[in-house]
């Protein structure tokens, strides 16, 4: 399972002023939201994500609130609700649905970026597909791909949405060793709108189990920069920290926490917390189970033979 990674509303730049001149510019989300999550995938609540797509028939979801920010703008989003599928073997279908803010600050010092009336609702859709391309071994890691398509359903008239669909196109990879795990990766985010930058990101994320109830991990987390009107104009790398709760069986329900700030480049913050639920039809135990119970039906059919006696109460 992945991401998470990492969901962060849209933040559009109002109609403005300036030299005389009236224009209006679109400007570009933040990076957008994860994937899935279980014990050996990671996404949510990082902005590192993972090359785990989610078990064949089983499904994933999450109730979450995220916030960046930056001294031109804080953007938010929740409550947002993620749904992931493993449709079918070594492929995750994703999807995002959420409701988030911009709260531009609106100081001269930042113009353009960060200027406008602050503004809430439905913000971009985000739809996704996972693969697991290379599977995991004592040496390799396993390596992936989760291309995720940004829908324009956010009103860029009022600063919730971009107006045109964008794209993130990552590489991930992991490596598990005993309750250690190294998720890492890097990718290009293509925006075709106008304002808008495209823009690489990255990072890496390092994870340990602590005991049955709490994983706790870290990660470094970069990004170019998005546009020379954005509040995120300017590339910054982020260290941010946080884990994820057992509230109900290993995986059945946990609670994820992170937050992070940044270390070099533009300064900026990130937080995320939500609840997530996993369920599914595991085949496998299910057919060592059916197994198992054939194998009991044959040894008391055999003792009976061989015994002589009646099986009174059947099979």
């Amino acid at each position: 399972m992945a991401s998470p990674k990492r969901i962060l509303s849209p933040s559009i730049a109002k109609a403005l002023k300036r030299s005389g001149r009236s224009w209006r510019m679109a400007v570009l989300c933040l990076l957008a939201g994860l994937s899935g999550l279980k014990l050996c995938a990671q996404g949510p609540p990082f902005q590192v994500d993972d090359p785990v797509p989610v078990d064949f028939k089983h499904y994933e979801f999450y109730i979450f609130g995220a916030t960046d920010g930056t001294p031109a703008e804080t953007d938010y989003s929740g409550p947002a609700f993620e749904f992931n599928w493993g449709a079918v073997p070594r492929v995750q279908l994703h999807a995002i649905l959420p409701w988030g803010g911009i709260n531009p600050a609106n100081k001269a010092i930042y113009a353009p970026a960060g200027a406008g009336p602050s503004a809430k609702g439905l913000i971009d859709m985000e739809l996704g597909v996972k693969l697991a391309i290379i599977k995991e071994t004592k040496t390799i890691p396993q390596i992936g791909t989760f291309t995720m398509f940004e829908m324009p359903t956010g009103n860029s008239d009022k600063g919730l949405g971009v107006g045109k669909v964008w794209y993130r196109l990552p590489l991930w990879l992991q490596k598990n060793e005993g309750k250690w795990l190294f998720d890492g990766g890097a990718g290009e985010t293509v925006v075709p709108q106008d304002g808008y930058h495209d823009f690489p990101y990255g990072g890496f994320l390092l994870k340990r189990e602590m005991n049955k109830k709490l994983d706790l991990a870290a990660e470094i987390f970069s990004h170019g920069g998005e546009g020379p009107i954005v509040p995120q104009a300017h590339a910054s790398t982020m260290i941010d920290a946080g884990g994820y709760w057992h509230l109900k069986g290993e995986e059945a329900m946990q609670l994820l926490f992170a937050y992070g700030h940044s270390i070099a480049g533009e300064t900026e913050n990130y937080a995320y917390l939500g609840l997530y639920w996993t369920w599914g039809k595991d085949d496998k135990k299910t057919d060592d189970k059916d197994k198992g119970s054939d194998e009991k039906k044959t040894s008391l059919l055999k003792n009976a033979m061989f015994s002589g006696h009646t099986l009174k109460n059947g099979f």
